[in-house]
């Protein structure tokens, strides 16, 4: 008898009660506040979370209260759906901190899909993912988290996906193309078929020197993933997103002013980042939590000190690099204020 899978990874936190009444009222506040979240995208058109019906078991893995994605007009989310729908899997890439992983937990509340999620960079066995069998014997069978979302559906995430194992990505093969099945040559060869409900989201940085394990998508994969959606941040070096500043101004709590601020310091280190002359990147989140810190009382550059400098590097060096950075951007800022 098949055991309940140890690996699975719920990502709604709170807990669903077993009684069916707290139950129900569990699942219809999911579907309240997905609502409100769907007016934002276009995505019903290609996903309906009405037509996804799941065992309540598997209810806490579909993701709840994820906030909106914000882009530059790129329509990210319908995007993906798209994909999903005509091909029922993709690929995202980007470099870190630009909201690959925030989208498809949006994209999974939206069309009320289990989320399965893999972090390939991690050393995670083949038998975790798979399955094995425990104890003497063959009598007791676990479901990998790979086998479980082949069998039951959903989304299945694979995070940094140019640093899966090979063995990982040539079993992988054989379900996303035609023939749509896995062959569990763990469990005697039994063959499992893809779950219509079954799809697959991939996200990757791109691959160089500074993302460390990091190597080309084999081609037997990447001719099976059919949509390829490349990321960036809203805002880089000069060119500054308004919406950003206010979603940093609302999120973090700040005035206009810090919230620009913060927010052109942010796009300047983004700028340092890709040209590999700082290690990191910050996201919206962290630019949102250093906000936060100033929203409590601390100056910007005081507020950078508990939270951008040390998040961008251990190295003393590149952390004073960044408070030169952060210094010039405020001094410009200061200097533009005045003139008007």
């Amino acid at each position: 008898m098949e055991q309940k899978n140890e690996f699975i990874k719920g990502t709604n936190r709170s807990k669903i009660k077993s009684d069916k009444v707290n139950l129900s009222v569990s699942i219809s506040k999911l579907k309240k506040d997905t609502h409100k979240l769907s007016k934002m995208y276009d995505f019903k058109k290609y996903m309906d979370s009405g037509d996804m019906v799941f065992p309540e078991d598997m209810q806490e893995m579909i993701p709840k209260d994820t906030p909106p994605y914000l882009d530059n007009g790129e329509h990210y989310v319908e995007r993906i759906g798209r994909a999903l729908k005509f091909f029922k899997q993709c690929a995202l890439i980007g470099p870190s901190g630009t909201g690959k992983t925030h989208i498809v937990y949006l994209v999974a509340e939206l069309a009320g899909l289990p989320m399965w999620e893999i972090n390939c960079g991690l050393a995670t066995s083949v038998f975790d993912l798979f399955g094995r069998y425990v104890g003497l014997g063959k009598e007791n069978w676990i479901d990998g988290l790979i086998t479980g979302w082949c069998r039951k559906g959903g989304i299945l995430y694979l995070d940094e996906a140019n640093m899966m194992k090979q063995d990982v990505a040539t079993k992988l093969n054989p379900l996303l193309d035609q023939r749509g099945h896995m062959v569990l040559t763990e469990k005697d060869s039994e063959i499992i078929h893809r779950h219509k409900h079954a799809y697959m989201i991939i996200s990757m940085n791109p691959v160089s020197s500074e993302f460390a394990g990091t190597k080309p998508i084999n081609a037997a994969m990447r001719r099976r993933m059919s949509v390829w959606l490349n990321f960036d941040y809203m805002s880089v070096g000069d060119n500054v997103d308004d919406k950003e500043i206010q979603m940093v101004k609302e999120k973090g709590g700040v005035s206009a002013i810090d919230a620009e601020s913060i927010v052109r310091v942010g796009a300047k280190l983004r700028q340092e980042y890709k040209m590999g002359d700082i290690p990191y990147g910050p996201s919206v989140g962290d630019l949102v939590n250093w906000a936060k810190i100033c929203a409590d009382g601390a100056s910007v550059p005081e507020g950078a000190d508990e939270t951008l400098v040390p998040m961008t590097s251990d190295d003393p060096e590149v952390q004073d690099e960044v408070r030169h950075i952060i210094k010039k951007v405020l001094e410009s800022q200061a200097a533009s204020r005045k003139k008007v």
